[in-house]
């Protein structure tokens, strides 16, 4: 399979390593917006790039006919209308806050635990997350999505980044040297606490993931989550 990698820092690279053991090849890098967009003999695009460069990015690439697996994030805000862009095109389109195969399982425990607790008031959720420290948006697109997911299950309508508020999820994003990704959601009450956390060791569980999502999204037209791709939930 020939892959583009739309941004080419520490993920790009990581992802091109995976790639080549499994046997792929690479045969465009994108890291600036003066590199040509050049999709001819690309089989699959992965986009791990900038939020400001993300949605031309993957627009360009859709408009090829290439299938994009995005695990960028900070973009979100055009994700409706990247949606309705990959209709258009008839195109190919998966996006993941995180494409580690153990966070997506995670995000399974995730629903089923906010589920279970979701009659027992006396607990109030929180979410820390922790990253290295030049990840630049905060809180992290995981984070969020863990967020989301306990809000679609619960009397909570939003989260907040730092302190809580009334009805609100509060979010604790920390930025440490050379942690690739950690987080935890947990529940507390005066009489206990419930917690579920995730610990990446390096950064070959997501370049892995997206890997993954690129092998299984060839061939097929569609816009899909990693749930399809793991057949999980």
């Amino acid at each position: 399979m020939n892959i583009a990698l739309l941004g080419y820092g520490r993920m790009g690279k990581s992802i091109e390593a995976i790639a080549l053991k499994r046997g792929h090849s690479i045969v465009l890098k994108v890291n600036t917006d003066k590199d040509p967009l050049d999709f001819s003999n690309t089989d699959v695009a992965i986009d791990f790039s900038l939020p400001n460069t993300a949605v031309k990015n993957i627009k360009a690439a859709l408009s090829a006919h290439v299938p994009v697996i995005s695990g960028t994030t900070g973009w979100l805000d055009n994700y409706d209308d990247i949606k309705a862009f990959c209709k258009a095109q008839n195109g190919s389109f998966i996006y993941a806050s995180n494409f580690s195969l153990g966070v997506n399982l995670f995000f399974e425990l995730n629903r089923k635990l906010c589920e279970l607790m979701r009659d027992f008031k006396d607990y109030n959720v929180t979410i820390e997350e922790i990253h290295h420290m030049k990840k630049l948006d905060a809180p992290s697109g995981t984070a969020i999505s863990l967020a989301q997911d306990i809000i679609k299950s619960t009397e909570y309508s939003n989260w907040t980044l730092g302190e809580a508020q009334p009805d609100s999820i509060p979010i604790n994003a920390k930025r440490i040297e050379d942690v690739p990704g950690t987080h935890e959601v947990s529940y507390n009450s005066q009489i206990d606490a419930i917690s579920i956390k995730h610990v990446a060791h390096n950064r070959k569980g997501f370049a892995l993931g997206a890997v993954i999502a690129a092998e299984w999204i060839k061939d097929k037209k569609g816009i899909y989550t990693m749930k399809d791709v793991l057949n999980i939930g």
